[in-house]
Order: C-alpha cells, then sequence, then structure tokens
C-alpha cells in the first residue's frame, strides 16, 4: 500500500529539523541571498550537500518570475506556473518528488516570507494530487 505523501512548506531559512524536514527541496530558481549551501542542507547537480536537493525543472521560470514580480495576479501565476509544471522534464521530476514523498516526508523550501502563499504551496498540491 503506498504512504499518503508527507510534504511540508518552510523557509530556507529556517534551521534544519532532522527529524521532521526528510529531503530538503529548494524550490526557488535562484539561490537565497545571504545563505550558504552548507547551511541549508540542499544540493544542486553539483556536489552533494547535506542530504538536501535543488530540482529547478520544478523552479517557477525566469520569465515567469520576473512577470510576476512585475504585477502579475496571483491567480494567473498559478495557470502559467502549472504550465510549466506540464512540460516534459517537469513531469519527469515531479513524478521523481512524489516518490520521494511517498518513501518519507519532504521538506520544500523557499526563501519567500509566506511559504503557504507562494509558488511551492502549488508545488506541494500538484505533488500531494
Amino acid at each position: 500500500m503506498k504512504r499518503e505523501p508527507a510534504i511540508r512548506l518552510r523557509r530556507v531559512y529556517d534551521p534544519p529539523e532532522p527529524g521532521a524536514d526528510g529531503v530538503r527541496i529548494l524550490v526557488d530558481r535562484l539561490w537565497p541571498r545571504g545563505l550558504a549551501k552548507a547551511v541549508a542542507g540542499v544540493r544542486g547537480h553539483l556536489p552533494a550537500v547535506a542530504g538536501g536537493e535543488w530540482p529547478k525543472a520544478v523552479t517557477p521560470s525566469t520569465e515567469l518570475r520576473k512577470w510576476f514580480h512585475d504585477g502579475g495576479s496571483a491567480q494567473e501565476f498559478r495557470e502559467r506556473y502549472e504550465a510549466e509544471l506540464a512540460e516534459p522534464g517537469a513531469v519527469a521530476e515531479l513524478d521523481r518528488l512524489r516518490g520521494l514523498a511517498e518513501a518519507g516526508p519532504i521538506t520544500l523550501l523557499t526563501a519567500v516570507k509566506d511559504p503557504a502563499s507562494s509558488h511551492a504551496a502549488v508545488l506541494a498540491e500538484l505533488l500531494s494530487g
């Protein structure tokens, strides 16, 4: 029987919670300002650091991020982001992340002040469904 995915949303600036975080996954396109990679507990496709991940295939594109910061609406952002996540590279990464979430807890990390109202929440919904 499959486990229900355990997905948490947290700010990347918050200290890791080793017993609860599981795999830490940075879901921002850009590396957070002022944060050392070793402290964050994530890695990209480069050297591994502290058992986390940085899968850029599921992060909002630079164009989408800039559009939103220039005054785009939250609803249209969501629609455009979901369209980006329907691209083949993103679909494959979503499937892999779903597998991680079914195997144990994962924590989606973002630099935004309110992760529950961000792209991370959209991603968490798609991974849970």
